[in-house]
């Protein structure tokens, strides 16, 4: 049989290449990962990591935006399909046409957009970070590009004058009161996880919000024993490997990203060996795109 595990390390090491993998990963390609993490760690590791190669698993904005942090470096994407639908809501057009109607308009963008996007944004944010970034901006006139749930979230906790762009996370977008009711029924005892990328209806009912890191340390850190968790299931591994006296309940286990699941051994073996699915951006776009990842990391640091 085949050792995926075995040669992939032989092919990572003969290439200088790092694995990056994101928490909604398969738990395998999470464990063969040498760093696991959500957008805003595995952007930071792609900033500064000292690698000829970054194979990064997860969806095509997370590959694009490793290559603009890191443009010398060769980055590939181990599944060419693993496409996001949410940053596919946010085209460069319609953001354009808006943009012209609305010159006095700062333009934020969530990490999980296009490097087109981006590049026509004044900041960008992740979900770790977003609320230290807004308030860098409270005062201004704003549009949210493409996430309305975590744009409403971030709009009633801070009375911003925002305009929301009406784009979602589909697995996200599908929980529903009923679930998180019936959920928080079956298991009283339960503390309820949300992330933000659920509808502010479900994220206000939550006992704790937060990104998808922040959700895993929260479970560290608690004493409480059992935890309905409000985000892609993917999370679970982790939290069970920092925590296995804990228990972590997915409230509907058909709540799941089909892209990010997409990926597997085989898949990051075989972009290892070939080398064929590589990401490049033209330079008009990865320049000004660059200046919004840019100034999203200042502000982050700045507050660290």
């Amino acid at each position: 049989m085949f050792d995926y595990i075995k040669e992939i390390a032989k092919l990572k090491k003969e290439k200088n290449a790092v694995i990056l993998a994101h928490f909604y990963q398969r738990p395998e390609i999470q464990d063969i990962a040498d760093y696991t993490g959500d957008s805003l760690y595995l952007s930071k590791v792609a900033r500064d990591i000292d690698a000829e190669m970054i194979v990064f698993c997860g969806v095509h904005f997370m590959a694009e935006t490793a290559k603009i942090l890191s443009p010398d470096k060769l980055v590939i994407l181990p599944r060419e399909d693993a496409g996001c639908p949410m940053a596919d809501m946010a085209t460069a057009t319609k953001l354009k046409e808006y943009k012209k109607n609305n010159s006095d308009t700062k333009i934020v963008s969530y990490v999980n957009t296009t490097a087109e996007i981006k590049a026509l944004s004044d900041v960008c944010v992740t979900s770790s970070n977003a609320e230290t970034v807004i308030k860098e901006f409270k005062d201004e006139k704003l549009m949210y590009v493409p996430d309305q749930n975590l744009g409403s979230y971030l709009k009633d906790k801070f009375d911003l004058r925002m305009d929301l762009w009406p784009g979602f996370c589909y697995v996200h977008n599908r929980f529903n009161l009923e679930d998180i009711e019936a959920m928080k029924h079956k298991y009283p005892k339960a503390k309820f996880l949300a992330h933000p990328e659920m509808k502010l209806e479900i994220v206000k009912q939550a006992d704790y919000v937060g990104s998808t890191k922040a959700l895993l340390e929260y479970t560290k850190q608690s004493d409480d024993k059992q935890f309905l968790v409000g985000t892609e299931v993917g999370i679970i591994h982790q939290m069970r490997l920092a925590s296995p006296d804990k228990e972590f309940i997915e409230i509907n286990q058909d709540f799941y990203c089909r892209n990010m699941k997409k990926t597997r051994l085989e898949d990051l073996y075989n972009a290892l060996l070939n080398e064929e699915t590589k990401i490049t951006i033209p330079d008009e776009i990865l320049e000004p795109a660059r200046k919004s990842l840019d100034i999203m990391f200042e502000i982050t640091e700045k507050n660290a």
